[in-house]
């Protein structure tokens, strides 16, 4: 899977932001993300599984690996209610 074209990945005010760049995607605001989310969000800017998803919060933070995957597929299934997965 990979995320949709259209979005940049910023640092704002310390906080990190997801905008659209693109008339094509309709996204009311920003989506903020919290540094889990953005090392899930760096990853899937290339092509990734949810192990390389898994793999990634593994080797970033100190969970073990049924946390880790959870945490990734709660992300990917929010990414998919958004429409923002390829």
């Amino acid at each position: 899977m990979k995320l949709r074209e259209g979005f940049i990945l910023r640092q704002v005010a310390g906080e990190n932001v997801v905008l659209s760049v693109s008339a094509d995607v309709d996204l009311n605001g920003m989506i903020t993300l919290n540094d889990t989310g953005c090392t899930l969000w760096k990853r899937l800017e290339q092509e990734a599984t949810l192990e390389d998803l898994t793999a990634a919060l593994l080797a970033e933070y100190e969970v073990d690996a049924q946390t880790a995957q959870a945490a990734a597929a709660q992300f990917v299934e929010k990414l998919k209610e958004l429409d923002l997965l390829a």
